[in-house]
């Protein structure tokens, strides 16, 4: 294995190991094995940068700091350490500052290598795994299940995204099922429309249960 990349793995296990939000270890993993399965099925030939990426994408996000800027100096040093050109650093940095939702904020894409990774995260965020991700999220967060006396929130900053009131069930009209729709790649779209589908069915039957029936 590539030294940067084992270098990468090991710094991003050390920072996200004992996540409970939905964005640990295993999600960087899966991510980076979606962005490379994805990454062949388009035709890219080099997947150095987007497995650096993908391994990395999280490190910055500011759901997981106090700051913004705490968490882009620890991007920045984790980058110094892995033996890059300048031009490859601007890269996978560039690729990350493109991946977060953000409350439908986010940046305009301008790589194959972005809209992959991309792809490869939103998709992770939907289907079975994306289920259970959201309501690991909202626990974390002190969010309720559901609660019918809230809307579903459109047009939000990104202060009303993070910050103000939801539920996990709110979540998925507020981002969730808007996924499919946003995807970059053929191959990304092919996979969202089966995961898409899922979370129909499952919110069709959570609403059974919770309006009582049988």
């Amino acid at each position: 294995m590539n030294e940067a990349i084992l270098l990468a793995e090991n710094e991003v296990k050390s920072i996200l190991e004992k996540d409970a939000s939905g964005h640990d270890w295993h999600h960087i993993d899966r991510v980076r094995n979606l962005s490379l399965h994805i990454g062949r099925k388009e035709g890219i030939d080099d997947l150095y940068i987007i497995e650096l990426s993908a391994l990395l994408h999280d490190v910055p996000d500011d759901k997981l700091h106090s700051s913004r800027i705490i968490g882009h100096k620890l991007l920045e040093s984790i980058l110094n350490q892995l033996n890059l050109t300048q031009l490859d650093k601007s890269k996978i940095i560039n690729i990350i500052d493109s991946v977060s939702f953000k409350g439908g904020n986010q940046k305009t894409l301008t790589s194959i290598e972005a809209k992959i990774v991309r792809d490869a995260d939103r998709l992770d965020a939907i289907g079975a795994i994306g289920i259970a991700r959201t309501f690991a999220y909202g626990g974390s967060k002190g969010q309720s299940l559901y609660n019918p006396e809230l809307s579903v929130r459109k047009n939000m900053t990104i202060e009303e995204y993070r910050n103000g009131e939801t539920s996990s069930i709110h979540h998925f009209y507020e981002k969730l099922l808007t996924l499919k729709d946003s995807m970059c790649t053929n191959t990304g779209r092919e996979i969202a429309e089966e995961r898409h589908h899922y979370m129909e069915g499952f919110l069709k039957q959570f609403f059974n249960e919770w309006n009582g029936h049988q």
